[in-house]
């Protein structure tokens, strides 16, 4: 029997750690793969892909989707506060949409803020209780998303128009975070 050169041996001895040393999918690679099986996958591609923020754990990734979520939330509350006051003179029908309608997202802020703060104490313990929590309260963020809408059913066809198009959007990245939030409690965490 010949004898193997040290070369060989050696470079067969050192692939599988070279491999297994490789780091994980870069970041962009896992907003991609994640978000190809969303509901919104090309807001989703493009909200997490503009996040300024690190993405490199499916933790991560959820946390960037609650933010999105959150900030757009407040966005739009801010909107609508500021068009209840100019809606004074409007019909009672009017204003009392765009006052519901601010009062649920102000219980949507509420929601994503409550799961901000979840996803970012997470313990290895209690991790399926708080994902329950953070799935729960992103549900009901979207429930009061959608409620916001729904007083507006009889309201001028501008006013329903401009409120809808801004708490749709908010709704589509709040699915989104759902959706993430889905995917990291698949993990178990895994790299959390």
């Amino acid at each position: 029997m010949k004898p193997i050169p040290l070369f060989l041996l050696f470079s067969t001895l050192l692939l599988p750690s070279a491999a297994a040393s490789k780091p994980s999918a870069p970041p962009k690679d896992l907003i991609r793969s994640s978000c190809i099986n969303d509901c919104y996958p090309s807001l989703c591609l493009r909200t997490l892909s503009s996040y300024s923020g690190p993405i490199n754990t499916p933790r991560d990734l959820a946390q960037a989707a609650v933010k999105v979520s959150l900030a757009r939330a407040r966005k739009a509350s801010s909107y609508l506060t500021n068009n209840v006051t100019v809606a004074l003179w409007r019909s009672g029908r009017e204003r009392a949409a765009l006052t519901d309608c601010v009062e649920q997202m102000a219980e949507s802020v509420d929601e994503l803020s409550r799961t901000l703060s979840e996803l970012k104490h997470l313990r290895g313990e209690t991790f399926e209780f708080q994902m329950s929590n953070a799935r729960t309260w992103v549900s009901a963020a979207l429930t009061y998303e959608d409620t916001c809408l729904d007083g507006f059913e009889g309201v001028e066809k501008k006013v329903k128009s401009d409120v809808k198009k801004k708490i749709t959007n908010v709704a589509k990245v709040t699915s989104n975070a759902l959706y993430m939030i889905r995917k990291l409690d698949e993990s178990g965490g895994v790299n959390r």
